[in-house]
């Protein structure tokens, strides 16, 4: 039997998972497309891929699936308003953000922490989302700057951790999360 979840409850616990902010882009030829989505991961090292999650009802996602390729821009701290533009429905949100083309043609914006540049590798239902694979094609260098994250319904970043409580992690360090 499943049990019946209050969507506001659902919401409000899951809202406690700190996530970091992208932008996934693409373009169809004619016009460069984009939205805002908290819901990316590595998938895999061999083959290298990664995964993210976009509304059934985007209609923004369409026009990504049809070029075939998509990149992931990793937004910075100072790029709330990046977000914001590309969370909204509406207008053109390339118009006050300035951006190039990545290897797949798909937009990389200016400022972002990192990306990467995919193609679509499949595309699978899960209630009122799909979740979309990519296998990473090619990688943007990274910078040193905080990432942009969102918890509990607002947007935060990080602090250093104390060297004392580093000592104590368990992984290698720097950036072995895989």
């Amino acid at each position: 039997m499943t049990a019946v979840l209050d969507p506001f409850r659902f919401r409000e616990v899951l809202g406690h998972f700190c996530t970091g902010v992208t932008v996934v882009t693409g373009h169809d030829g004619a016009a460069p497309a984009g939205f805002a989505c908290q819901s990316f991961a590595a998938l895999s090292l061999d083959p290298p891929l990664v995964l993210f999650c976009v509304a059934r009802t985007s209609r923004t996602w369409p026009v990504l699936a049809e070029s075939g390729s998509f990149a992931v821009n990793v937004l910075a701290e100072q790029q709330r308003e990046v977000s914001a533009v590309f969370g909204a429905r509406g207008a053109d949100k390339f118009a006050s953000v300035p951006w190039r083309p990545a290897p797949s043609g798909a937009p990389l914006l200016d400022g972002a922490l990192t990306w990467v540049d995919c193609a679509l590798e499949a595309v699978h239902t899960a209630g009122d989302h799909l979740v979309v694979v990519g296998r990473v094609t090619d990688l943007g260098e990274t910078s040193d700057a905080r990432p942009l994250l969102f918890h509990r319904g607002h947007y935060t970043v990080t602090e250093p951790v104390p060297d004392a409580l580093t000592a104590l992690m368990p992984w290698p360090r720097p950036d072995d999360w895989l």
